[in-house]
């Protein structure tokens, strides 16, 4: 028994850190029924998870399977100041405000893959706040400068003499000092995470908690263009939140390669199971659409239902196969002799007015499904339905 929830709780890990503290942990689970703790923090810089954040989330809920309780720390102390972890430059402060109202969505999403029967979600402000200078002082006395510029990217970052702010400093310091107030047996995160995860075990150890925790890192999940990791700012995301029709879009957008990635991280199908399915497309046997609309079914229907999966795909095949329009469109107003550019801007179809220009360009702009190569159109009375690629549709009704 314990070789296979050591199986399922491996799977897809990056690295491991104290491999016998788990083993020790499930063993004392499934021979005497007691529970331990794994951590997983989240700063809530955005109002809604992402694809890329479920990697975590699934793996707590493989936890729980085998009897952990989670500690879900919502960072609402440090998401002030901001992870620096991957930043060539000093993040931008949030305001309290934004960060409560960003943790008060997180809360409602998590839930959708995780039991709240076996989930404690805990704020990091509760003790951070009241930590007061003195205890700040302490805190940074267990750690030395040099070791700090140890860590990949403040060594870059310092070394061609980019600004590295003390209060970045402090970041690893304060997630750190997070699992000595939790006593947290395990922490999860990803491989990018790993200085502020060893910085957990490291204090521990230093304030006596009477135990180290162990760490398991899950791989960084690419967004759709396969390159860069899924990020709301870089665009390249799939939102647990958003409209089931777009979710299985966006799944059957990404590429071939980067579909068995996707199935490793994100599937529940077996690995097993994984590796049959390579093997048939591999041979021929299998098309690789097919395989990726079942993966686009599997998670629509996590996050709604099978229902809306099954509408979901009729929708897609309505669109993209026989050249239809969705049924259903935002629509906009917008005000006569509105310059083309302008208008997928504000309506929400292209970030900003010279991407809107190079699309054009491009031929990946369509008005009533007909390409425009114009980039300097003004649009006229009327209606018309904006497209931008195979995916982005919207009808404007222009006064």
């Amino acid at each position: 028994m314990i070789q296979q929830a050591l199986h399922e709780i491996y799977r897809g890990a990056a690295d491991i850190i104290d491999k016998e503290r788990i083993e020790r942990l499930l063993g004392a689970y499934l021979n005497e029924n007691k529970s331990y703790t794994v951590k997983v923090g989240f700063d809530p810089t955005a109002a809604d998870l992402h694809l890329g954040h479920t990697v975590l989330l699934q793996k707590l809920a493989t936890f729980q399977k085998y009897g952990a309780h989670i500690q879900l720390l919502i960072g609402d102390f440090t998401a002030m100041i901001g992870d620096p972890t991957g930043k060539n430059e000093t993040r931008k402060r949030l305001d309290r405000e934004t960060v409560l109202e960003n943790a008060k969505s997180y809360q409602e999403q998590v839930f959708k893959i995780l039991d709240p029967d076996k989930t404690e979600i805990v704020f990091n402000s509760k003790w951070l706040d009241a930590l007061g200078a003195d205890g700040l002082v302490g805190l940074t006395t267990l750690f030395s400068v040099a070791r700090m510029l140890e860590r990949d990217d403040f060594e870059k970052r310092y070394k061609s003499g980019q600004n590295i702010s003390i209060s970045e400093f402090l970041y690893p310091l304060l997630q750190g000092y997070d699992s000595v107030e939790l006593k947290s047996d395990i922490e999860i995160g990803g491989t990018d995470q790993k200085f502020n995860l060893l910085m957990g075990r490291h204090l521990q150890r230093s304030y006596g908690v009477g135990k180290e925790q162990a760490v398991l890192m899950m791989p960084i999940l690419e967004g759709l263009d396969g390159v860069q990791k899924m990020s709301k700012s870089l665009g390249n995301f799939i939102g647990i939140t958003e409209p089931a029709n777009d979710i299985y879009a966006k799944v059957l957008s990404i590429s071939d390669e980067l579909m068995w990635r996707y199935y490793e991280l994100l599937s529940e199908k077996s690995l097993e199971a994984i590796k049959e399915l390579r093997a048939g497309v591999s041979d021929g046997s299998l098309h690789p659409k097919k395989i990726k609309e079942e993966l686009a079914l599997e998670i629509v229907t996590r996050f709604y239902n099978q229902e809306s999966a099954t509408m979901a795909k009729e929708e897609f095949d309505n669109v993209f196969k026989a050249n239809q329009l969705p049924s259903d469109m935002d629509e906009f107003e917008a005000d006569e002799g509105i310059w083309i550019c302008q208008a997928l801007v504000d309506i929400g179809l292209q970030p900003s007015t010279s991407q809107a220009r190079r699309d054009i360009k491009q031929g990946a702009i369509r008005i009533n499904q007909e390409k425009i190569d114009d980039e300097q159109m003004k649009l006229l009375a009327g209606e018309y339905i904006l497209q931008v690629g195979k995916r982005k549709f919207a009808k404007v009704k222009v006064r």
